[in-house]
């Protein structure tokens, strides 16, 4: 049976530039960057200790994707402080924290501008 989620994927338009924001804002690890001959690229982040790697590729064909909302949460232990933290870094957010019925959460934007959930544990 299922036991875990390998990686997530997310569409970028510029390899490079979203590889700098994902370890320069956000801090993950590098673990592999392939090219291919079309002029992609698979570059596998880790977060911190996850076993799930986060994978930065556009299937060709699939660029109306980026620039997305993602249905994908990042989860951290303190959500105002990570919030503060980021900000400082100069990542953008689309919604500040904020307190909704399910908990509190806020949007990130990436550098392509796709839109994610984070969220405390």
């Amino acid at each position: 049976m299922i036991s875990q989620i390998r990686f997530v994927s997310v569409p970028v338009r510029d390899y490079d530039r979203a590889l700098k924001f994902y370890m320069d804002k956000l801090g993950f690890k590098l673990v592999m960057d392939q090219s291919f001959k079309d002029g992609s690229r698979w570059i596998e982040l880790q977060i911190k200790d996850s076993q799930t790697k986060f994978v930065l590729f556009t299937q060709p064909g699939q660029e109306n994707r980026v620039g997305t909302f993602m249905y994908l949460t990042f989860v951290c232990d303190d959500l105002q402080k990570t919030y503060d933290e980021l900000k400082a870094r100069g990542v953008e957010f689309k919604v500040p924290p904020t307190k909704a019925p399910w908990g509190t959460y806020a949007q990130l934007i990436d550098s392509e501008d796709n839109i994610f959930v984070l969220s405390s544990s």
